[in-house]
Order: C-alpha cells, then structure tokens, then sequence
C-alpha cells in the first residue's frame, strides 16, 4: 500500500500487521522457511515483531536487538544512556530470521541490525519486515515486506508510538523550509 504522508495518523496498524502476517507466511512458506526465529529492533520494532510472531503462531521467543554500538554515527550521537544489551534467546547459527523494525528510511538501522546478528553467528537467510517504508535509502537495502509505503517531504518524519496501542505520528522539523 502507497500513501501520501498527510493521512498517516488514519492508518489502522491492526489491519497492515495482519496484511504483513498473510504476506510474510506466503513469502517464507514459498521459499521453505518456515522454522524461523523472530528478532526486532528495539524499540519500535520489538513491538511489531511480537505481534507478528503471534499471528505467523511462531513458537520461539523473540529476540530484541539494541544497535547502538553499531550505528555509524556513534562516534557523533554517543550512547543513549539507558542503552538494553541484545537479547538473543536463540542460537542465529544455520537458522532463518525475520527481522522486524518499525520504519526502514536510510537503510543505517537495518546494516547495524546485520553487523549485531552477525556478532552472533551466521544465519542461513535473513528475511525483512518493516511496518513503514519511506523511501529515502542511502543504502542498498530493501524490505521483503512492509506495511506501508509512505512518500514524505522534506523534514517531515514518521514515528511509531506504543506499545499499547501502536499508532504512526507525522512530525514536521520546525526548521524545516515546508515545515
């Protein structure tokens, strides 16, 4: 689904996960994959995940991946200081994994999202879920499936609140020249 960025606040996150649900089953079912372990990236896509891990009836826990010491702007942002380490209740070594992030932008979370699986092992395939696709990569990185594709203008930003319940705000930076 493509929408414009003005009406993100009407979205019904309900029906986009269980629109992802259908679609990642089909998508890891076609290509034999249906032992998966789950894994978000905190914050926003830990909440995602944990609802499609139910709807896809994935038995395993889920993993939550902390990126910060990954990120390549550490050396300029620093840690945030109530920094989680990751939890990987699973072995990652030989085995298929849905990694889940809220909104995929610049494709930097997602490369840093890599770099912290890979500190764990090598995974047989990675597979890519995000709730929001905003274009705008700077990286060759493509989602296998989204929610929703939003075109945004310039200095406006999307964010995911929740948990409970989980909802998309539009934030315009006041600096901005179309803010």
């Amino acid at each position: 689904m493509k929408r414009d960025g003005t009406d993100i606040e009407g979205l019904d996150i309900r029906k986009l996960l269980s629109a992802m649900a259908a679609k990642l089953h089909a998508f890891l079912e076609s290509r034999g994959r249906q032992a998966t372990e789950i894994i978000g990236v905190r914050t926003g896509g830990v909440w995602i995940a944990e609802v499609l891990r139910r709807r896809l009836k994935i038995r395993g826990p889920l993993g939550a991946l902390n990126i910060a010491y990954h990120r390549d702007d550490f050396g300029r942002v620093g840690v945030h200081p109530t920094v989680e380490p990751s939890d990987l209740p699973f072995t990652v070594t030989d085995r298929h994994i849905l990694l889940v992030d809220d909104i995929l932008y610049t494709g930097r979370t997602v490369r840093a999202a890599l770099n912290e699986i890979f500190d764990y092992g090598r995974p047989a395939s990675v597979t890519l879920a995000a709730l929001v696709d905003r274009g705008g990569r700077e990286l060759p990185i493509q989602a296998d499936v989204t929610g929703v594709s939003l075109s945004l203008k310039s200095g406006e930003h999307v964010k995911l609140q929740g948990p409970d319940p989980l909802r998309l705000s539009l934030l315009k930076n006041p600096d901005s020249p179309t803010a």
